[in-house]
């Protein structure tokens, strides 16, 4: 059956998957005075071996306006397939799922609209940003299945904030921290995996944005600071010179995990520790610590964010609807199965994507 349909994040949900009870979302102090721009991300999914009944899932923006990103609609098709949208129950991840019987050709194509602007807080003077929900501010600061937040987690984390008075202050220790001791491999696939009780018991501080940035969410959380993972891609060059925090060609390799930890009175505050490490590997072949350009990154990416960049969602531990193996630790890449198995999305052999952007006028 072909099939498009056009959502607005407006009630349609698939079954097994339910719009969460979810109160408006607290919103940083935006101090960037930034406009908006709106963007069209559009993915092609093709599974070049299918067997059996065949399956593919593709986040879509998050489900949420905020601060930095509003979403526009999403458009789906599935020729000779079926497809469905719903939203995680836990944690308001938007996932369009389709399927094929066995003998179709299996391609998925979605397109997304959605508006971004720069966000930046101002911690130099006090906030006012309202109060977070509870029952989230609950959530974002519990363990994962890859991220513990007790143990050597927590040692290490109050190592690193001894002498630090108030959330504002172990964030920021935490965050130095991140960015004096870690760096980033190259040799990493993808964007990491996220395994930090891994990296923590074996002083294991290499990895990418996925493995870095959920490293701080995990030390943060291990202090009683809520901290979320935002997972996401790159959509748009950099407008502040840093070519590698922009896109390249296409954005098939851009997917790209940033970080938010709540601080009272400000809200959730932007920080990506991970892209100084990248600047220092990447910029200009490579830079020193001390380097200004990586001094700037440093200062600049705790607090704000350049919103050349697409938010997915928040999500860890993602059970996909209909999947018939175990949970993802988190949703970036396209994911897909047959009758063999869930698919490896880094494997271009058996799993063709590509993805692409273009701003809107």
């Amino acid at each position: 059956m072909d099939r498009r349909d056009f959502l607005r994040f407006t009630g349609l949900a698939s079954a097994g998957i339910m719009y969460p009870t979810l109160a408006p979302p607290a919103f940083a102090q935006n101090a960037s005075g930034a406009p908006w721009r709106t963007f069209e991300i559009t993915s092609r999914v093709e599974i070049l071996k299918p067997t059996g009944m065949t399956r593919v899932w593709l986040p879509t923006p998050l489900t949420q306006d905020c601060a930095y990103l509003k979403s526009l609609g999403n458009s789906y098709e599935a020729e000779g397939g079926s497809t469905s949208y719903g939203v995680d129950s836990r944690y308001g991840a938007g996932i369009v799922s389709a399927e094929w019987p066995e003998g179709a050709k299996p391609v998925l194509v979605l397109k997304s609209r959605f508006a971004t602007r720069d966000v930046a807080v101002d911690l130099s003077k006090p906030g006012s940003a309202p109060a977070e929900n509870p029952l989230t501010l609950a959530k974002f600061t519990a363990a994962t299945d890859l991220m513990p937040i007790d143990g050597a987690v927590k040692e290490l984390s109050s190592s690193i904030v001894k002498g630090a008075k108030g959330d504002h202050e172990k964030a920021r220790a935490l965050y130095e921290w991140i960015v004096d001791n870690t760096h980033r491999d190259p040799k990493t696939r993808g964007c990491g995996v996220g395994d930090i009780k891994f990296m923590v018991e074996n002083k294991a501080w290499g990895g990418k944005c996925a493995d870095l940035n959920a490293l701080y969410v995990a030390l943060a959380r291990s202090q009683g600071v809520p901290a979320r993972d935002v997972y996401g891609i790159r959509v748009a060059d950099s407008a502040l010179g840093y070519k590698s925090l922009g896109k390249s060609g296409d954005i098939t390799k851009a997917q790209h995990c940033r970080a938010e930890v709540y601080l009272n009175s400000y809200g959730w505050v932007p920080i990506d520790p991970a892209d100084v490490r990248k600047v220092i590997l990447e910029e200009g072949g490579g830079k020193a610590i001390d380097d200004p350009m990586v001094v700037a990154a440093r200062k600049r990416l705790f607090g704000s964010w350049e919103m050349n960049w697409l938010a997915y969602n928040y999500a860890h531990d993602v059970a996909l609807p209909g999947s018939q193996r175990g949970k993802l630790g988190f949703l970036m890449y396209p994911q897909a199965e047959t009758a063999e198995g869930r698919l490896d999305p880094l494997d271009p052999d058996n799993f063709k994507y590509q993805i692409s952007s273009r701003e809107v006028a």
